[in-house]
Parts: structure tokens; C-alpha cells; sequence
């Protein structure tokens, strides 16, 4: 089997509030260390079939204008996620399967573009508004018991497992692919950056604390005992791990190389995106009510986080 990173964003950040705060809070943590983002999701080539994890976001998604209060940044376009995708030499109709790590559109925003394929969901996610109308859906009970450290798995394919890993979302999944004598553990968001991963820090974005708590126990557990890279969604050490075939050690932590951030003060369109769901708030399609001027406690529709985690557009 050979796993390939399909990359669409570069250039971003995440603040030291943001991936290290969950349970202490932000306050207890710099805004100024800027650790760095970028958005990629994952392609499995198994040979008899092609599987994605996660299908990044809906194409027209504008880029957010950061600036020094931002709590994060997804990053600049690289290419759509489809472009990005079609480089790697695939065409949509190959894939087989997709095994979306959680709802948010930052990793569903294409699934309508891969008719032929059956879409593997955790059936705590069915409800989510960013899966509503796909017809191709199978709902994951994760039947097939245990995976190591984790209570509950579904074998996909010989080598492949989609795992239960509740949390960050009620219905948030890991997939794990073993191949030559390594595991690929293929993650959304059960941490951001890895500096988060070697410090055992969780992340502000959460559904369920405790579930998040236990979920990023477990994976620590797991890379503790087994030769494991870890594949992450919001960092360039995602796809870093990758190439190099880096096997993580939790005792020696690989040297954070901090983000380089320019604050250009481009003139916003008045559109705000939220950095965690990739939501797009538009004012001309709420009567014209300006971001700004919304409640200080309103909060994401999609994700429910609340004003801070937006940028312009």
C-alpha cells in the first residue's frame, strides 16, 4: 500500500492558546508562539483500490486574512482540494471508499464530488449537517472490537482500521493503516500540531472534554508501544512524518520550527470564515448584519465555536 498527502493549504498557524489550552485554558498560554498550519488529507492506494481520508474543503472556500489576535490560520491556497487531488495522478471515479475522520467541512467538504464510492461514517456523525443529501453513505458501528488500546474498530480492509475516537467531535474516528512493519495513524484533529502530541495538551475545540482526554491518552498508549507515524490534518509535520517515514518518540521530540507570519492588512470582503469548521459567514445572507456587530456570545453555526475563532475573508 502507498499513502500520498493531498495538500490544498500552506503558510498557516496555530496559536499556543489554541492547541495547548483545552483543559487549562488559553489564558494560561503566548498568543505571539505561532506554531505552524497547513491543511492535507490522505489517499490510500491499496493496489485493487483507492481510499481517502477526509476530502477537504468545498471548492470556493475563501482565504481568511489573519491578524495578530487570530487564534489560527488554515493557510494559503496551494489549489483546491479537487486540483490537488487530480496532481496526484487519480481520477474521482477510482475511488472505492472514504473514511471521513469527523464532520467539520475542512474534511467533508468534498464528498459529493465521488459519487462511485461508499462514504464509511461513524454513525454518531449521521445527523451532521455537512452529510445531509449524500445517498452513498455506510454507517460504521465499529463491530469488529477491539484495536490495541482502542475499544472499538472497524476492519475495513486487510491493513486498514477505522477507529472510534470520540472527542474532538461526538463522532470523530482514526484510521490506521499497518504497512512495512509501521503503523500510519491518520487523524483530523486529535491534536493539531504535534508539539501538542509530545506535550499531552489538548486543544480548545472539543465536543466532549473527558472523551478527548481519554481518546489522546489512548493514542499516546498506542505510539508508545508500536512504531507509529503520525499523520495530522493542520501541520506540515503531518505530511513531514510522511515523506520521512518518521517513527514518533514521545520521550524526543522533534524540533519545533515556529511559524514565519506577515500581517499584510488586506481590506476584508466582509465575509468571516471560521478556522476550525471552515463555515463561511456571510452577511448578505444573514439580512445583512455585519460580523461585528453579532452577539459577543453568538457562536458557529456548524461547529460552535464561538466569534474568535473567525477570520476575515
Amino acid at each position: 500500500m502507498k499513502i500520498q498527502a493531498i495538500k490544498f493549504r500552506k503558510d498557516g498557524f496555530y496559536t499556543q492558546p489554541m492547541v495547548f489550552g483545552g483543559e487549562e485554558g488559553p489564558a494560561q498560554y503566548d498568543i505571539n508562539v505561532r506554531y505552524r498550519g497547513s491543511l492535507q488529507n490522505y489517499l490510500i492506494d491499496a493496489g485493487d483500490e483507492v481510499i481517502l481520508v477526509d476530502t477537504g474543503l468545498p471548492a470556493g472556500t475563501p482565504e481568511e486574512k489573519p491578524d495578530e489576535t487570530s487564534m489560527a490560520y488554515t493557510g494559503k491556497d496551494i489549489c483546491s482540494y479537487m486540483e490537488a487531488f487530480a496532481a496526484l495522478g487519480y481520477r474521482a471515479e477510482q475511488v472505492t471508499k472514504i473514511l471521513p475522520t469527523h464532520k467539520h467541512a475542512d474534511h467533508s467538504g468534498e464528498l459529493r464530488s465521488f459519487p462511485n464510492a461508499k462514504i464509511y461514517v461513524n454513525e454518531e456523525e449521521l445527523s451532521a449537517a455537512e452529510l445531509q443529501g449524500l445517498d452513498n453513505l455506510v454507517p460504521v458501528a465499529f463491530t469488529d472490537g477491539a484495536y490495541y488500546e482502542f475499544p472499538a474498530c472497524q476492519k475495513i480492509r486487510d491493513g486498514v482500521y477505522y477507529i472510534k475516537a470520540k472527542g474532538h467531535t461526538n463522532g470523530n474516528s482514526i484510521v490506521i493503516v499497518e504497512n512495512d512493519g509501521l503503523f500510519y495513524m491518520i487523524h483530523g484533529d486529535i491534536t493539531y500540531v504535534d508539539e501538542a502530541l509530545y506535550a499531552n495538551k489538548l486543544s480548545v475545540v472539543f465536543e466532549d472534554l473527558p472523551a478527548a482526554r481519554e481518546t489522546l491518552d489512548r493514542v499516546r498508549a498506542f505510539i508508545g508501544s508500536r512504531p507509529t507515524v503520525y499523520l495530522s490534518t493542520h501541520t506540515p509535520q503531518g505530511y513531514e512524518n510522511l515523506e520521512a517515514r518518521r517513527v514518533m518518540d514521545l520521550d524526543h521530540p522533534v524540533e519545533t520550527v515556529l511559524a514565519e507570519v506577515e500581517f499584510t492588512g488586506q481590506e476584508g470582503t466582509g465575509r468571516y470564515v471560521c478556522s476550525v469548521c471552515g463555515y463561511v459567514y456571510d452577511p448578505a445572507e444573514h439580512d445583512g448584519t455585519p460580523f461585528e456587530d453579532l452577539p459577543e456570545d453568538w457562536r458557529c453555526p456548524r461547529c460552535k465555536q464561538p466569534k474568535e475563532k473567525f477570520n476575515q475573508a
